[in-house]
């Protein structure tokens, strides 16, 4: 199954693997790809995957978790313009075909350099406290849809196949689901706290020529309780009451592909990145965040069967990655198949996998190495197996 294709609103997917968007931190400080960057997405292009969706893109300078992100401007477009015609002619050389390209847009909110927040989280800011002075005004995000507007028109221009608004892992876009206690238009009833998100993608699809996808990549459940996350219980117990009501109104958006997470890396990694060894002690069995991402996407999928979903969080399974894979595909569960830090280890697995020579000992052994030197302010990549990050991470994270 994971060779077969699908459609998307009439654009063939060549096969059923994505690489998943894994920021790098790694551009250029005006968010053009670096030398790294471009290797990483060459790799990926050698992959065979048939779609490739491009990390965490900015759609604005305040908007950036690090000072290193991707960000495409009119000023660096040629730049995009090239990797993604280079990406798309490789896999083509390579296999015949050219993989689909999405670009991930996003406002990282809280997380940004300068915190910018939807309310005040008593669970987040436990460990990066924040004051009033740093919530967005409604003016402010009043101006975002036009922003994610620019970021896609831009992503058309650059070879893009489409676009992900994307709401997941306590970004802004995520926060504002949560934001019960706001004042205003954009907090308290469902209908103002979704208000922000649907009309990013309502005016995205307006903006962008028919053909060009907007597709999101949506956290389904924050796994923080309720006031404080989205899609739980204020007993932290997960509730996709109104993901379901969200989902059914992007759908009526038109959004037929929605690449599926959960959990917040900054403050729960162990829910969407389950851990077999490194520093971190989650509080849970693997397994258990393993069968979560299982039944909570095949439940997505029942109920919304004209959807494609993406299936994430399967770098633990190394051995078993690819049996694993093909059996979410065969009972149901998803339509695509997500790999994240795997892809990070090992980006040839599924051209390996092709032609019978897959080898699980080049499979993500799940430490989240690539994390750490995240959040020690490096450029980020697999510490395990790529001999740069490895150096990196011996040099900056012992």
């Amino acid at each position: 199954m994971l060779k077969d294709e699908v459609l998307l609103e009439g654009t063939r997917i060549p096969n059923r693997v994505v690489i998943q968007p894994m920021e790098g931190c790694d551009c250029l400080e005006d968010g053009t790809p670096s030398e790294l960057t471009i290797a990483k997405y060459h790799a990926y292009a050698h992959s065979g995957a048939g779609l490739i969706w491009f990390e965490a893109n900015a759609v604005c300078r305040e908007g950036r978790t690090n000072p290193r992100q991707m960000q495409l401007t009119r000023e660096n477009l040629p730049a995009f313009q090239k990797l993604v015609a280079e990406v798309k002619e490789l896999c083509f050389k390579d296999f015949g075909y050219t993989p689909v390209c999405i670009l991930q847009l996003t406002h990282s909110g809280r997380q940004s350099i300068v915190p910018m927040i939807a309310y005040r989280n008593k669970v987040y800011e436990a460990t990066r406290p924040v004051t009033d002075e740093h919530i967005v005004t409604d003016e402010y995000l009043d101006t975002l849809p036009a922003m994610y507007v620019n970021s896609a028109l831009l992503a058309k221009e650059a070879g893009f196949d489409g676009v992900d608004i994307k709401s997941c892992h306590g970004y802004l876009m995520q926060e504002m689901l949560s934001a019960f206690d706001r004042p205003g238009k954009y907090g308290g009833s469902f209908e103002n706290r979704t208000r922000l998100y649907l009309t990013c993608v309502r005016e995205v699809k307006k903006a962008v020529p028919k053909g060009f996808h907007v597709v999101t990549r949506l956290g389904a459940s924050d796994m923080v309780e309720k006031p404080c996350g989205f899609g739980t219980t204020e007993q932290n117990e997960i509730d996709l009451t109104e993901t379901k009501r969200l989902i059914s109104l992007l759908y009526n958006e038109g959004i037929r592909l929605i690449n599926v997470t959960m959990g917040n890396p900054y403050f729960n990694p162990h829910v969407n990145r389950p851990f077999r060894a490194g520093a971190y002690t989650p509080p849970e069995k693997p397994e258990v965040g393993l069968q979560r991402f299982w039944d909570t996407t095949k439940q997505l999928k029942t109920w919304f069967p004209d959807i494609l979903f993406i299936g994430s969080g399967l770098s633990f399974y190394r051995e078993n990655l690819m049996e694993k894979s093909e059996s979410m595909l065969k009972e149901g569960v998803c339509d695509l198949i997500g790999y994240g830090r795997v892809s990070l280890a090992y980006p040839m697995l599924y051209r390996d996998y092709l032609n019978g020579n897959f080898d699980a000992k080049k499979c993500c052994v799940a430490c989240s190495r690539c994390t750490v030197l995240m959040r020690k302010k490096c450029v980020s990549g697999c510490a395990m197996f790529n001999p740069y990050y490895k150096n990196l991470f011996n040099e900056k994270c012992k």
